[in-house]
């Protein structure tokens, strides 16, 4: 009999495919997976390639989180809950542009009835709500955010993650919520859609477009992220599960800082194609689009946690695998 059981949300799309492929192959714990399957998701996809359809401990609920309270009769299908991992959201910044007040709504509903739901939880140890380093202002020239500086959104969705962890913390105040909460810097890695731009960079030089690089307004200098893989950060979510203190925050990140020009000219070199490329000043045209994003990793690194495996070694094998025939499709 397994000794835990979690309930990850958002499980079919990038991250949390990659969370559950992790849980699955680290421990003995039963996971349940909640998920609308948007076009983000690619339905089951990402589940079914890495195995976890086939597997007696994962079971799969199509369901609208943001729809309404969770039904009695799902409830008690899924049976006591240990950990909750609330990784279902909404995420790409233009689309939050787009549509705004039905992006906020998805995202922040979603997480409102998870913890409606996980008040009713007896046996809960663990409410883990997944955010984003885009909740603090564009730190271009300055020093990484630590955990519960101020935030500073500048686009609906990072004001969707910065108000949804406000509301987990109300929620944790008024109801005992175990509250812990995560802030990632950008991910990438196997089966990621084809909007974030590791993957839209290695489409584009395949069909020899021009990649359009974020820039500042006088278009000479790249915007930068810090980039972490997806098992990396799965490694540190079960990693705070296990350790973490209720009522924290914990920033996931790695020491990598990468500007989007060099970043497209190792894909190019890996892809083995000329790198052809403009550079874009969104900043100032789409003013939600900021040019750097950094957190601070002291507080894990000092409970004794760092990302395992090395940004460029594991970006490389991450192109390669995509660029196999049998896996094109993620760029379809």
């Amino acid at each position: 009999m397994s000794s835990k059981h979690i309930v990850v949300t958002g499980a079919a799309g990038f991250i949390g495919s990659h969370l559950v492929e992790h849980i699955h192959r680290k421990t003995d714990w039963m996971i349940t997976v909640l998920d609308k399957l948007t076009y983000a998701s690619n339905g089951w996809a990402r589940l079914r390639d890495s195995g976890m359809t086939d597997s007696s401990r994962v079971r799969m609920f199509t369901v609208d989180l943001a729809a309404g309270p969770l039904s009695e009769g799902l409830v008690k299908e899924i049976g006591d809950v240990n950990y909750i991992a609330h990784l279902a959201a909404e995420s790409h910044v233009d689309r939050s542009v787009s549509n705004a007040p039905e992006f906020i709504r998805n995202n922040v509903m979603s997480t409102v009835y998870m913890l409606e739901y996980a008040r009713q939880l007896e046996t809960l140890e663990t409410f883990l709500y997944f955010s984003t380093d885009e909740v603090h202002k564009d730190s271009k020239g300055g020093k990484g955010y630590e955990e519960n500086e101020f935030q500073h959104p500048g686009n609906p969705y990072s004001a969707s993650k910065s108000a949804s962890e406000k509301i987990c913390l109300g929620y944790a105040n008024t109801f005992s919520i175990p509250l812990m909460i995560t802030n990632t810097v950008n991910v990438y890695g196997e089966r990621q859609d084809i909007e974030k731009f590791v993957p839209k960079c290695i489409k584009y030089l395949l069909e020899d477009k021009t990649v359009l690089i974020h820039s500042n307004p006088d278009k000479t200098e790249a915007g930068t992220r810090y980039y972490i893989h997806a098992r990396m950060v799965a490694d540190a979510i079960l990693f705070i599960l296990n350790r973490g203190t209720h009522g924290s925050s914990y920033n996931i990140t790695t020491n990598t800082e990468i500007d989007n020009l060099k970043m497209a000219q190792f894909i190019a070199s890996v892809v083995g194609k000329d790198l052809k490329y403009e550079m874009i000043d969104f900043h100032s045209e789409r003013p939600q689009h900021d040019l750097a994003y950094s957190l601070r990793g002291d507080k894990l690194e000092e409970m004794g946690w760092t990302p395992r495996a090395d940004v460029w070694e594991t970006l490389r094998r991450t192109i390669e695998w995509t660029l196999m025939p049998q896996n094109h499709k993620w760029l379809e």
